[in-house]
């Protein structure tokens, strides 16, 4: 009697290394993003470098790009222990930056905020820089202070100091959008991690009067609300902005005017390439477009905070911290970005992630992916038993 050959053994599936639907989805938003700026920005290229540089600003974006992937590369192969142990330090460094940017001659000067440190290629943003150390470093402290999350001395106070100092900080400047979006961060990480909720209902109550106290203080932002109820009282002066970003919004209809044929950004929308490229992309692909990005940022979230509930399953407090609070900080911007585009909420100086043009954002946001895809391999190697 013959034997018959023993059967193959049966070959488990690859798995993959990390999330490639999340990867696919953040370069699908570095693509659109990279075909939007170069269209939003043409009209602005040619009339400040001149008609044979209209890839100016294209050319700038890709090497942003391109600087943001090989940075997230390396950091990437970080362990995440790494950025816990030296958490404070990090937030040592984003402080100094913050004090660098406020010193006459070290900053650089646009429109009458003091946000930019020169480089050799890049004008540098502290301030988003400051939105990943402040995550990191809250992350760690609330996990070491586990304690004292219930105590307001010991737990919760050091917090709220740090975010005045460096609050007043970014106020100086004056950049309200990046304290904003840094308060959010902070706050929502020490309520995920199980903060009193009298404690966070208190500082719930305390924001808005905060935000009165601003306004007071400078009434340029009391226009600027204004502004959002009825752009059209004064649609050459305070509304200028907002009525150029809704009648984008209006030319697009439901599939656009055609990739390029905005008539928005021939100078008529300011910052067409940064803060309201958005509006652009609304006018040029209309409300599909504009609901395609939104569905894209909708389904990174949902990948985002796939991983953070899965590094808490695996008892990895810091890492799924870190996660989620990347999950805020994207998702709020992009929300703040969107809203002031279609005039829910004030005019503020911050860029849609991935997207619009701007060093400092599209690099620390490669950055804050690649940690978070750290995340999600350190996950998956945990789930196979090894110790990352």
């Amino acid at each position: 009697m013959v034997n018959s050959p023993a059967p193959a053994p049966h070959k488990q599936p690859v798995q993959p290394e990390v999330d490639l639907l999340l990867v696919a989805t953040v370069l699908l938003l570095l693509g659109l993003g990279l075909v939007m700026v170069y269209s939003a920005s043409i009209s602005v290229a040619e009339s400040k470098f001149g008609e044979g540089d209209s890839y100016h600003f294209l050319g700038r974006q890709a090497l942003y790009m391109l600087l943001g992937i090989v940075l997230g590369q390396y950091c990437f192969r970080i362990p995440l222990r790494w950025w816990q142990t030296y958490s404070h330090y990090l937030l040592g460094l984003g402080i100094l930056l913050l004090i660098a940017v406020l010193i006459p001659g070290l900053s650089h000067e646009i429109n009458g905020s003091r946000r930019w440190i020169p480089l050799v290629f890049i004008n540098f943003q502290p301030s988003e820089l400051m939105k990943l150390f402040i995550l990191i470093f809250t992350a760690d402290y609330v996990v070491r202070k586990a304690a004292f999350k219930d105590h307001f001395l010991k737990g919760f106070l050091p917090i709220l100091a740090l975010l005045t100092v460096v609050s007043l900080l970014l106020l100086m400047e004056p950049d309200l959008g990046a304290t904003i979006v840094i308060a959010a961060i902070a706050l929502s990480v020490m309520f995920m991690n199980g903060m009193n909720w009298k404690m966070f209902l208190g500082l719930a109550g305390l924001v808005p009067v905060l935000i009165a106290l601003l306004v007071i203080i400078e009434p340029y932002r009391m226009d600027r609300i204004n502004a959002i109820f009825d752009p059209w009282n004064d649609p050459f002066n305070k509304g200028y902005q907002l009525t150029h970003a809704l009648i984008a919004f209006g030319l697009g209809e439901w599939w656009g005017a055609g990739l390029g044929s905005s008539v928005e950004k021939l100078s008529y929308l300011p910052e067409a390439h940064t803060d309201f490229m958005f509006a652009v992309l609304a006018e040029e692909l209309g409300f599909a477009g504009v609901a395609t990005v939104i569905s894209l940022f909708f389904f990174l979230l949902m990948r985002i905070f796939k991983v953070g509930r899965a590094a808490a399953r695996l008892g990895d407090q810091f890492g799924s911290l870190v996660a989620q609070g990347i999950g805020v900080w994207l998702g709020l911007q992009a929300f703040i970005n969107m809203g002031v585009n279609m005039g829910l909420l004030p005019t503020k100086g911050l860029t849609l992630p991935f997207m619009s043009y701007g060093g400092s954002s599209i690099v620390i946001n490669c950055v804050a992916v690649a940690i978070l895809l750290r995340i999600d391999r350190e996950n998956r190697l945990k789930r196979r038993g090894i110790n990352p």
